[in-house]
């Protein structure tokens, strides 16, 4: 690993800190709650929960937002770089699903704190509070002639690395051996991804770089070949395979795994489980392992297995599902979420349990119990089915309240009309979630959802777009502009030029004159 633990300096409001990344502070990072965060290199929404110990809890929320309490809750739309969180909005992964605020997205190349880096093989380790069944990591790094003092976009990004994952937990692959290229240096970004398998969202960890890349030496030297290739579990659906690291004289960064003469998968690890195949069926495995420079290794020894037959008089339950959480409580929906169990076949179902008695049955690890009443205490259990009715013992129990339905005392029509249709719309109460889409008004103002939202005011702007036409809003220190949004500050319209919050029109360059 070639991060340099050191001192590293960030400028706040015109004076210096200095901040020690030490193992005195690793420990105290806010874990409750989901899911998960890159703590080294410390990503920026770490740095933040660590900012508190050196800076005090109100100046870091000022800087770093509501992430210095949950760095794990970067969460938004997978699908990056083609979907995923709006350009502007990459940092705080689009306001963490209503978890955090925009505080993350500020860009410029003097605000952050940045850590010391070299190219080459770099070490990304995870912590994960809800480790979730994967699908993969991937990770991007700005472009030679990124602009630092622009917000940060889609298109400033290139990858660097994917590393692909068979669906289990993320417990299962904490660190990452990703080649940070060595043809730029000084101030870059560099971006994790990490793609939840089982729901539609992915976690975004930003970190500050300082590149350090003198003239590195080509490589031409090509790894040693994979040894000891064996099977360590094999059965009717899955081969599970090991293997004896490679060495180089740089750093191996990725192996290719071939299943009779086919490219099957690619992992930074030494093992790697192949659920595509078919019972009773012999198949051969061989592996090559590739360097930071694409020098590939020779082929290693192959490995013949048999998958084994399909299980007849299947009596083997599958394991308990564990982790059960929930994603989302109101006072009308209760959202649970589990990580998977195993079975020696396939697990088909898992059965749902309220209060003791069944409630529900899905082939996902998700479900919406939306048969709950307000500020009610439930317990839940989930038990997992295989296709023989074998059936596991219930999770761990889960204690959940509902919230307290909101009473607006005057019903949902404020008789305010804007030249808009705000009639059938409900207004933004505190206690409702809203999501992407969801219209309210407030105020006498037509707002939509951007993502997941819940008490945060439609005039913060955090969370919600103006919907209404012909509205005039008066600047507020307080409230959240991004790129393209204009307001009244004494007498004049100014729009902004990027992601600003407490920035006076007339005295930033954030805000320019509309004319």
């Amino acid at each position: 690993m070639k991060w340099i633990k050191n001192n590293h300096k960030k400028v706040i409001k015109g004076s210096v800190l200095t901040l020690a990344l030490g193992l005195a502070f690793a420990t105290q990072a806010e874990d409750a709650s989901a899911h998960g965060y890159i703590k080294e290199p410390a990503s920026r929404s770490y740095t933040g929960s660590l900012m508190k110990q050196q800076l005090g809890y109100n100046e870091a929320l000022s800087i770093y937002g509501l992430a210095i309490n949950a760095p794990q809750a970067v969460e938004g739309p997978k699908g990056f770089p083609a979907a995923g969180p709006a350009d502007g909005q990459i940092a705080s992964a689009g306001g963490g699903l209503g978890q955090i605020d925009l505080k993350l997205d500020q860009q410029n190349d003097s605000i952050w704190s940045k850590q010391d880096m070299t190219g080459g093989v770099n070490t990304f380790t995870w912590n994960y509070t809800a480790a979730h069944a994967t699908s993969k990591w991937h990770y991007y790094i700005t472009k030679a002639d990124w602009n630092p003092n622009d917000p940060l976009e889609r298109s400033d990004f290139e990858l660097i690395g994917t590393v692909e994952h068979d669906g289990s937990a993320a417990s299962n692959n904490l660190s990452h051996d990703i080649n940070v290229p060595t043809d730029r240096s000084g101030y870059h970004v560099i971006l994790g991804v990490w793609d939840v398998a089982d729901t539609p969202n992915a976690f975004y960890q930003v970190i500050d770089v300082n590149l350090q890349n003198g003239n590195v030496e080509e490589d031409t030297q090509a790894p040693t070949a994979p040894t000891n290739v064996n099977a360590e579990n094999v059965t009717s659906n899955q081969v599970q395979l090991a293997w004896t690291a490679a060495t180089d004289n740089v750093g191996v960064s990725k192996y290719e795994i071939y299943r009779d003469g086919n490219k099957v998968g690619t992992t930074t690890t030494t093992t790697y489980t192949d659920k595509d195949v078919t019972a009773n069926t012999k198949y051969e495995y061989t592996i090559k392992a590739y360097d930071v420079a694409g020098n590939v290794s020779e082929t290693s020894n192959a490995l013949s297995v048999t998958t084994d037959k399909v299980v007849e008089n299947d009596t083997q339950a599958p394991t308990a599902p564990t982790n059960l959480h929930t994603m989302t409580v109101t006072d009308s929906l209760v959202e649970l979420m589990w990580t998977a169990s195993e079975d020696n076949v396939a697990v088909t179902s898992y059965e749902i349990y309220r209060d003791g008695k069944q409630i529900g049955t899905t082939s996902n690890t998700m479900f919406k119990d939306t048969t709950v009443s307000e500020g009610t205490s439930y317990s839940y259990t989930v038990r997992a089915v295989d296709a023989a009715d074998n059936v596991s013992n219930a999770s761990d129990k889960l204690e959940v309240t509902t919230e307290e339905a909101a009473d607006n005392g005057n019903g949902n029509d404020n008789g305010n009309d804007n030249g808009n249709d705000n009639g059938n719309l409900p207004t933004w109460n505190a206690n409702d979630v809203y999501v992407a889409g969801d219209q309210v008004t407030y105020n006498g103002l037509q707002y939509e959802a951007k993502w997941w939202v819940r008490n945060v005011k439609p005039d913060t702007m955090n969370g919600w777009k103006l919907l209404s036409t012909n509205a005039s809003l008066d600047w507020n220190a307080n409230t959240v502009y991004t790129s393209g949004m204009v307001v009244d500050y004494n007498g004049t319209k100014y729009e902004a030029k990027w992601y600003t919050q407490g920035d006076t029109p007339g005295q930033s360059d954030v805000w320019k004159k509309v004319k």
